[in-house]
This record gives structure tokens, sequence and C-alpha cells, in this order.
């Protein structure tokens, strides 16, 4: 997969931890993820459309979800709940946001964000690599998983059969 849409996620994650979240994140060693199967029980999972086909999965361990979760939202969650679940929809919204302006392809769509919990599959586009990216804070690991690919664009329009030149009409003869 081309760093170009890699890159901006990272980029875009590493800011929004260091300024909206106020928590150290280690980006590790991308890779070509292998298997089907989450690594976490929490998955923020963002669709993208329009010149870029995919999605973008921010998977986290309960706890680190929690944890962050409450960082972002400056409260203390203790358990997965509705508010919890919106601050994690907004993590993944706001990395995707902030990606999207610096993806190379025009008029990206970015979905509302799904938040899933407890045992889950994750469907991603076909014959599309997904690229797992390791992250460490302070608070334990996540990871945000990239599957995109540029949109193919439809075939040039024909262009219009010229338009013949209107003649006027005879005028009538007068009898």
């Amino acid at each position: 997969m081309d760093v170009r849409y890699i890159n901006p996620f990272l980029k875009s994650c590493c800011r929004l931890f260091d300024t909206m979240i106020k928590v150290a994140v280690q980006i590790k060693k991308p890779a070509l993820k292998t298997h089907a199967t989450p690594q976490f029980m929490v998955s923020a999972v963002i669709g993208l459309s329009g010149g870029m086909t995919g999605s973008v999965v921010i998977g986290f361990p309960t706890n680190v979800a929690i944890s962050l979760a409450s960082a972002l939202a400056q409260a203390q969650f203790k358990a997965i709940d509705a508010d919890c679940v919106d601050a994690l929809g907004e993590i993944a919204n706001m990395i995707a946001g902030a990606a999207k302006k610096d993806l190379p392809a025009d008029q990206i769509s970015i979905s509302t964000p799904t938040v899933i919990i407890g045992a889950h599959n994750v469907a991603y586009p076909q014959n599309v690599p997904i690229i797992v990216i390791p992250c460490e804070t302070p608070v334990g690991p996540f990871v945000i998983e990239i599957a995109l690919r540029p949109t193919a664009k439809p075939p040039a329009e024909l262009p219009a059969a010229p338009v013949a030149a209107a003649t006027p009409a005879p005028a009538a003869a007068a009898v």
C-alpha cells in the first residue's frame, strides 16, 4: 500500500493524541494484516468513499478504550457506556477527518463512526491489503488498521455530438 495512504492517518493520530487526548503515542512498525480476526474487543470504524474507498479501524483493548475516551472527554468512565462510545467514535472521526485532507485523492467522504464492542469481525473491502499499525501509549496498546484504494474513475464521457446549426424554416407563400 502506498505510504501516501498511511502517513496522513499517522500524522493526524499523533496530533490528536498530543493536543486533545494529552497522552503520548508511539507509532510502531506497520505490517500487512494476514488474518481477519480483530486483535482487540473494541473497534471504532470509519468508512471512506468518493476519491478513495475503504475503511479505517482503530482497535483497542477495553481498558485502553476506557482510558483514552476518559482523557478525550475529560471524564472518568468506569465502563464502556454511551458517553464512552461517543468519545471513541469521536477519536476515530477526528483521526479520519484530519487525514482526509492529506490523502492523494479529491472528494473523499467519511462515514459516521461505528463503535463495535465485544467479539466481532470487521468487513474490509475485497482485494485491498490491510495495513496494521501498532501504537503504544502509557495506558496501553491500540492499533490502526487501514484498508484503502483509489476509486476507479469512470470512463471519460464521450463528447457530445455537434449540434447542427438551426436553419430558418422557409416563409409561407402568401396566396
